[in-house]
């Protein structure tokens, strides 16, 4: 079996892959690469220990990080790609140890359930198409609730203000739903932030990667419905008082001792989850 380093050693640069498979970047598929292997070396070594590690890659593209995830110690790569030509420009890495190791998955990330395509440890590592990222992020969120052990961490590129509002605190303008929800399921840390000119061809915000190391939840923990629906209601009128956007929740409000002239932004995420769970 060959040696991963001198496999990749011997890879085209990405560029030349590019242009060999006509991959302009387009805009309605959210499509920015990374070029610069030390920078896909690095994410790929933020999401920690891979080995025994089933690991997918979302929205892959030339193939950059999908080479420092060949580099690494993980058990198996599994691509899942929209665009058939990226699609054709990764089907070269699969001859990495006779294609055991490299699995490309021509889908919509959307519609696709990664834990139908792996088994045991799963870990997912992405610099995800920016137009598709939030959805795609509360989809696995959900799979990590209802069903424990879903995967073991998430290591994943977001616009840096999607990464502000995953990890903003209450009382803080960045502070929501998408705050509340993946801090109750997980731990989740920016580990750093890359300009626009990082990236080809370069977007018009920076970005940041996040980690997410998944919680153990109390057993009696609300369901993920749950948790969404008290959310929306009191964010979809942020400025109001609580008394007001979640009139519904009134008395677990009374019964939780909350003070009903809040806002919104002034609950813990705790506080979302015993009104959830008060329901």
């Amino acid at each position: 079996m060959s040696n991963p380093d001198d496999f990749l050693k011997n890879l085209p640069p990405l560029r030349d892959v590019i242009a060999a498979y006509e991959l302009r970047a387009k805009k309605a598929l959210g499509q920015n690469f990374l070029l610069d292997l030390n920078i896909t070396d690095k994410i790929a070594r933020q999401a920690g220990d891979l080995s025994g590690k089933s690991v997918f890659e979302i929205g892959p593209g030339p193939g950059g990080l999908t080479r420092s995830l060949i580099g690494s110690n993980a058990a198996k790569i599994i691509a899942v790609e929209f665009d058939p030509r990226a699609v054709a420009a990764l089907q070269p890495l699969t001859n990495n140890k006779g294609g055991e190791r490299v699995e490309i998955v021509h889908g919509d990330a959307l519609r696709v359930n990664l834990l139908d395509l792996a088994e045991g440890p799963r870990a997912i590592v992405a610099n995800l198409p920016y137009n598709i990222a939030t959805p795609l992020l509360t989809s696995w969120l959900k799979q990590m609730r209802e069903r424990p052990g879903a995967f073991d961490s998430m290591t994943l590129m977001f616009q840096k203000e999607v990464a502000e509002r995953i990890t903003a605190v209450p009382g803080s303008k960045d502070y929501g739903r998408l705050s509340i929800i993946s801090q109750w399921i997980c731990d989740c840390r920016v580990c750093f932030d890359l300009p626009p000119s990082a990236f080809s061809p370069p977007p018009k915000v920076s970005s940041s990667v996040v980690h997410f190391t998944p919680k153990r939840l109390d057993k009696d923990a609300p369901d993920f419905r749950s948790v969404e629906r008290v959310t929306a209601a009191a964010f979809g009128q942020r400025r109001k008082m609580i008394r007001g956007s979640l009139k519904d929740y009134a008395d677990v409000i009374a019964a939780l001792g909350l003070d009903p002239t809040l806002r919104a932004e002034n609950l813990s995420v705790q506080d979302f989850i015993n009104l959830a769970k008060g329901r």
